[in-house]
Parts: C-alpha cells; structure tokens; sequence
C-alpha cells in the first residue's frame, strides 16, 4: 500500500464506521417508535450529532430505510454463497449452509423485522433490489437440494418447494427468538440445521 492508498484506505474506513453508527442508532428508533413516527432529527439527537451529519452518509430517510431493509437478506445470500464453491457433499454444504443462515437471521433479527413492518416505506426500485437477492438465494438453496437429489444424497419430490419451505422456517425464526430464552443462537442453528436436513431426508447422519 503506498502513501496515498493508505489516508485513502483510512478515511474509507472511518467513514464505514460511521454509517455503521447512523444504521445502529436508526435500528433502534425504527424498531422503538416505527418508520413513520421517526425523523432524521431524532437519528440525529441519539447519535449527538447534527443532521448534516447524516446527510453526508445517506441521502434521505429513505436511503436508511433500504440499507436496513436488505442486511438480513445480504447477510442470508453471504452464507450461501460462503459455502457454494466448497470441495465437499451437498449434505454437508447444506448442514454448513444452515448454521450460516440460522445465524444471519438471528444476527439480524431487528433488521428483519424492520422489513417485515416497514416494506411498504420502501421505493419501488429498493424494494425490487432486495426481491431480486431474495430469488437469488431461492435459486441457489434450490440448485444445491437439486444436486443432493441427483446424486441420491436427498429424497426430495420438488427441490423448489423444499428450499422454499426451509427459506420460510428459517426467516421465521426472527419473530420467536430471544437472546433472553433457553438457548443461544449457535444452539438454535444446530437445532434447526438438524430440522433442515430432515426436510431434505438426508440419507446419512450429521458429520
């Protein structure tokens, strides 16, 4: 890195700091008093900064809106590309695949229920960037239960539907789990992985 990549490479990293900053505080107010009810005044009043500050991140309330709105699904299509190009079975890319994708969205349950609540505040354009990642990760789950059942590993009828429904259980999981409750999150991505194979009928045991 030379002289001049390095203040580069730093301002850039102070800067992704401090929209990580604005997104936290943001989280908090839309997920207390919802999109509407929240100002960039208020954003601003909890981070203790003016709201020029603000602007200088993110273009509009809007803007935050659709950067929360699609980390759950980023963080669901990290964990399955994370593991799509692994020199190992489906069974264990997808075992893998769970663990991954029970976390992402326990990681980021406020974000997701964000989206749940809020999607009608996104603009036709976000709210189709975030659909397109989340066909993408459809399609994905999709391919890699249709390679399992190609070579005998799953017995599943419509690989479509089976990564559908296991999309769907696992997003679910946001509304019901507790950081407070009986297990932690690496606890109930082994649990639920455990359920994912079972819905592919995985045909040997959980290395």
């Amino acid at each position: 890195m030379t002289l001049q990549q390095k203040p580069m490479a730093i301002r850039e990293e102070v800067a992704a700091l401090k929209r990580t900053r604005i997104i936290a505080a943001t989280v908090e107010l839309f997920y207390e008093k919802g999109y509407d009810k929240t100002t960039l005044e208020a954003v601003a009043e909890r981070l203790g900064v003016t709201k020029p500050f603000i602007y200088s991140h993110f273009n509009s309330k809007a803007d935050l809106l659709a950067d929360i709105c699609a980390r759950g699904i980023s963080a669901s299509l990290d964990a399955i590309e994370s593991v799509k190009e692994l020199d190992a079975s489906p069974t264990d890319r997808l075992e893998l695949l769970g663990k991954r994708f029970v976390t992402a969205v326990l990681e980021n349950q406020m974000y997701i229920a964000i989206f749940t609540r809020e999607e009608k505040g996104l603009t036709t354009t976000d709210l189709n960037k975030i659909n397109t990642m989340r066909r993408t990760f459809d399609r994905e789950l999709t391919a890699l239960i249709t390679e399992g059942v190609a070579i005998g590993e799953f017995r599943v009828i419509n690989p479509h539907l089976a990564a559908l429904s296991i999309g769907g259980m696992v997003s679910w999981a946001y509304v019901w789990f507790r950081s407070s409750g009986q297990m932690t999150i690496e606890e109930t991505a082994n649990e639920m992985t455990a359920l994912i194979l079972a819905m592919v009928n995985v045909k040997h045991s959980l290395s």
